[in-house]
């Protein structure tokens, strides 16, 4: 099941082109909008302002910041409440689409020759997290979602396969993070990445909220010391210190774009007290936040 729009009364125009069968390009704004049920291979991007998606105990928010992947058949939901439309720009491809353009860049010739595509392959698991805006993927979603309007059929499908190649790039590129991980097994070594990375995505949608690492093993079903040296293995930092660098970075866009006062963004972001937030802002950006505010200004 894939949604057709974004809101049952969207804010602005809503496009859902069909692109080939069973893929879509899905365009909308909305406000305020709730969704619930499985879907097809997806990429879900996001403008000003963000979205809330769960899947099974995880929690991604996607925003400007990142991209979010989920799989061919998963069941999730989506949530957005916002005072300013927020824009959705999502890829929705069908089953074995993915599959068969990494057989066509990986076979050799004479096996494409003999069979151009085949059906029930192996099915690809992507990684389903978010991924920061890169340079790999993204340009190539940026300019899809500027220019898919002005153009036909035939270029839309040929941007379809650019982007799956792309996205088997950024793939593989994440299965080589994986390597950081000590483990015999590739599978497990996939499978603990695909934990740790819930916990962080976690992070990243509840930073608002008290976030223990009890409650992040939980999210991850890993124990908190595991949990704990898996995730400085990978991202180079504790899950103490991604949650810090989160508040922040929502601080500092706060303060840039509203009038809330200091005080306000501070409790706001999940810190508890002024003091230990005026000292962590002005360590971390060298001011103090009035005075990055009238920068920005």
């Amino acid at each position: 099941m894939v949604p057709k729009s974004m809101s049952t009364k969207p804010q602005a125009g809503t496009d859902t082109a069909r692109v080939k069968p069973d893929c879509w390009v899905l365009h909308a704004q909305a406000r305020e909008y709730h969704w619930e049920g499985s879907g097809q291979l997806s990429v879900k991007t996001f403008w000003r302002g963000r979205a809330q998606y769960r899947v099974g105990c995880a929690h991604h928010a996607v925003d400007d910041s990142s991209y979010l992947v989920l799989n061919h058949g998963q069941t999730y939901s989506i949530s957005i409440e916002s005072r300013q439309p927020v824009e959705s720009f999502c890829l929705f491809f069908a089953a074995g689409f993915a599959e068969n353009v990494e057989r066509a860049l990986s076979k050799p010739a004479g096996d494409l020759l003999d069979e151009p595509e085949v059906d029930n392959l192996a099915p690809i698991h992507f990684f389903e997290k978010n991924y920061p805006h890169d340079r790999i993927l993204s340009p190539a979603l940026v300019r899809l979602r500027s220019e898919y309007r002005t153009h036909e059929g035939g270029w839309l499908v040929e941007q379809l396969h650019s982007i799956v190649e792309r996205l088997l790039r950024v793939h593989r590129k994440t299965q080589a993070e994986t390597e950081r991980l000590e483990s015999v097994r590739p599978a497990t070594r996939e499978e603990l990445y695909r934990r740790i990375s819930r916990a962080r995505d976690y992070i990243g949608s509840m930073f608002a909220e008290p976030v223990s690492l009890s409650q992040l093993a939980q999210v991850a079903c890993l124990s908190p010391n595991h949990l704990l040296r898996s995730f400085r293995k990978v991202f180079g930092e504790t899950p103490h210190q991604f949650l810090t660098e989160r508040r922040l970075e929502e601080a500092k866009r706060l303060l840039a774009t509203t009038e809330l006062s200091v005080t306000e963004i501070c409790l706001s972001t999940g810190f508890e007290s002024l003091g230990s937030f005026s000292y962590l802002f002005r360590k971390r950006c060298g001011c103090a936040p009035s005075v990055y505010r009238e920068a920005k200004r």
